[in-house]
């Protein structure tokens, strides 16, 4: 018998801030008892399938590159307006991977700094 993933967690300093960043990245729905200056937060999956995207609040600040970090693969657009997108709702350029053939990846960083990857969508694949 196998486990399946229940949550994937970020440790941070404001669970309802950095939530609502990841609510709109993902477009999922924080949990209907989720308020500001709450010590946890979580987001639901959406259509109920998959992990929960859960927050909490810890003392210290993120000190190194992360050890385990998000890829995101846009459904609906280009990788490019997917990166625009995520620039517009806050997270900041890391690092540019994206070659001139169209393949590669760009690295983000959310608004208290957990680095994840923007891959092309599925479209762009073919």
């Amino acid at each position: 018998m196998s486990s399946t993933i229940y949550n994937i967690s970020f440790d941070c300093a404001d669970p309802y801030e950095l939530s609502g960043f990841w609510a709109e990245a993902l477009d999922r729905s924080r949990h209907p008892e989720d308020q500001p200056g709450a010590d946890e937060t979580v987001l639901l999956p959406a259509d109920g399938v998959g992990p929960q995207v859960y927050f909490q609040r810890v003392p210290e600040g993120r000190s190194a590159k992360n050890r385990l970090h998000i890829c995101l693969q846009p459904t609906d657009r280009a990788r490019d307006a997917e990166v625009e997108r995520l620039l517009g709702l806050g997270a900041t350029h890391v690092a540019d991977h994206r070659e001139p053939d169209g393949t590669g990846w760009a690295v983000l960083a959310d608004p208290e700094g957990n680095e994840f990857c923007v891959l092309r969508s599925a479209a762009e694949r073919r």
